[in-house]
């Protein structure tokens, strides 16, 4: 695992994975996202950030540090 610059991503769930590929929907839950209006702190990393865009049509970006 990559050390941590101390920068993090607020994200958080605007959509329902409902008719999503199963995929997303684990993939929501790996950024600690399962439910509508849930917002999640998690670490800026590329492996964050491939995770929100796998599914950035159910998510969005609250706030960098």
């Amino acid at each position: 695992m990559s050390k941590s610059n101390g920068k993090t991503v607020k994200v958080e769930q605007i959509a329902s994975p409902a008719r999503c590929h199963h995929s997303q929907r684990e993939t929501l839950i790996g950024l600690k996202l399962n439910r509508i209006g849930r917002v999640a702190e998690l670490p800026d990393t590329p492996q964050t950030r491939g995770m929100i865009t796998k599914v950035q049509h159910l998510v969005r970006v609250v706030e960098q540090k």
